[in-house]
Formats: C-alpha cells, sequence, structure tokens
C-alpha cells in the first residue's frame, strides 16, 4: 500500500480516520488551528480530544464558481460535530438542493486528493451523507 499523509494537521489516518481539536481546558471551547490563547476565555492550557465522526449539516453553499483548475458545482458546509463546528465539503452527494438539506445526517469521510512521484497520497477529508 502506498504511504498517505493528511492534508491538514488535525486528520488523523488509519483504521478509524477521524478529527483532533485542540479543547480550552477552562471553557471547553474547541479549534483546530494552533492557538496561544483560547479565542472564547484567553486561558491558555488546552488537551487534544478527537471529534465525533457523525455529525448534522447546519449550513452549506453550493458553489459553482471556483478557481481555474477547481471542479465545480461543489457544496461547501458546516457540520455540527458532537458539538463542535467543521467546515468542510460535503463529498459524494449531487450538489443540488434537492439531495443536500439543512438537518442531514453526515459522516466523516476521507479521499485522496493526490499522489506525488513516489506514489505518496495526499488524503483529505469532507462529510458524507450517512
Amino acid at each position: 500500500m502506498a504511504e498517505q499523509i493528511p492534508l491538514v494537521d488535525y486528520l488523523v489516518l488509519g483504521d478509524d480516520p477521524h478529527l483532533v481539536a485542540h479543547e480550552c481546558v477552562a471553557c471547553g471551547a474547541r479549534f483546530f488551528d494552533r492557538r496561544n490563547a483560547c479565542a472564547a476565555c484567553t486561558a491558555t492550557d488546552f488537551a487534544t480530544v478527537d471529534v465525533d465522526r457523525q455529525g448534522t449539516l447546519r449550513a452549506f453553499t453550493i458553489v459553482s464558481f471556483a478557481a481555474p483548475g477547481i471542479p465545480v458545482p461543489y457544496v461547501a458546509g458546516v457540520v455540527d460535530s458532537g458539538g463542535t463546528s467543521v467546515r468542510a465539503n460535503i463529498i459524494n452527494v449531487d450538489p443540488d438542493p434537492e439531495h443536500v438539506k439543512l438537518g442531514m445526517k453526515v459522516q466523516l469521510a476521507t479521499y485522496t486528493i493526490g499522489t506525488d512521484d513516489n506514489g505518496t497520497e495526499a488524503i483529505g477529508f469532507g462529510f458524507e451523507p450517512s
């Protein structure tokens, strides 16, 4: 099997791919990027926590114009994953209002973004209907 690397630091690959967040120890706010202090309460202690793989689509837009080389249309969304807000594409669904609905149940899915000359695969994530 080819080597795989995650496209973002907060995607954990393996038998059970999942996302991890930095959770403020003081207030519980979660962030995917590195923080020196919590944006919600200014505390400085964080714990690494797993993010639920299941979620609910809370907001979305169907993108019909993008940079050259980006296939359109696609669905960009905000998913509530057990209380953690995740921005991600909604994948493996027709990008139209007939198939994408607010409140729909989704689950984390990974896919190959591309492969380099050495066969290493870059792996991205999105959410698909569950």
